[in-house]
């Protein structure tokens, strides 16, 4: 029997993106109508590997990925799926407030251009959960997964500062105001929500064994 023949694992050095700022959201139905805007957080934290990076360490990625990464300009990895998206934050300042969070445990970016602006599009697999609490509507736990769909615009103003701005519209399976089940019509419940963010990036490296 031959001996089988491990790679030792490497040190690697990775630009690690961690993006912050507000958000505001536009939530359908009855509550749009209540209280337009409610605001919250949007977060991302992300692994950056650029063409400089992929260069350098080449071995680091598996042999059969190696053609394939040398033919774009960055790849981007959440480092896990329990990172939450975006948080709602939004005391009742009308008549409804809400607070919530959203994970987004699979997203897929089309950058269209690179940097120092670079503009992508994006789609994902979402789920969210908002405890809704009003004077005027039914107290609601919207718990609902969704997709979305979005546009950001990125400004790379330093090697380790950037700023983005962009929008999100996320369609979920309709919920009902003070319940879980479906709305008797599409326009009495819960179905899409709208995203209008602005984030901070700071990237630092960080060193891990691959």
């Amino acid at each position: 029997m031959w001996p089988v023949v491990v790679p030792a694992a490497q040190r690697v050095t990775v630009p690690v993106d961690v993006g912050v700022g507000p958000a505001v959201f536009v939530f359908s139905g009855p509550i749009a109508d209540d209280q337009f805007l409610h605001t919250g957080l949007k977060l991302s934290v992300d692994a950056v590997l650029d063409k400089e990076w992929l260069r350098k360490n080449q071995r680091a990625i598996p042999a059969r990925y190696r053609k394939q990464a040398k033919q774009v300009d960055e790849i981007r990895i959440s480092p896990s799926i329990f990172i939450p998206d975006s948080f709602i934050i939004s005391p009742k300042w009308h008549d409804t407030g809400m607070y919530g969070v959203t994970f987004k445990p699979l997203g897929v970016g089309l950058p269209l251009s690179s940097s120092p602006v670079r503009f992508k599009l994006g789609v994902g697999l979402v789920l969210t959960y908002a405890y809704i609490f009003s004077d005027t509507l039914p107290d609601t736990h919207f718990l609902r997964p969704g997709a979305s769909l979005g546009a950001d615009l990125e400004f790379q103003l330093a090697k380790s500062f950037l700023v983005s701005v962009g929008w999100e519209s996320t369609f979920y399976v309709p919920q009902e105001l003070g319940g879980l089940g479906l709305p008797d019509s599409l326009g009495d419940g819960i179905f899409h929500v709208g995203q209008a963010y602005l984030q901070l990036h700071f990237r630092f490296p960080y060193t891990t064994t691959l």
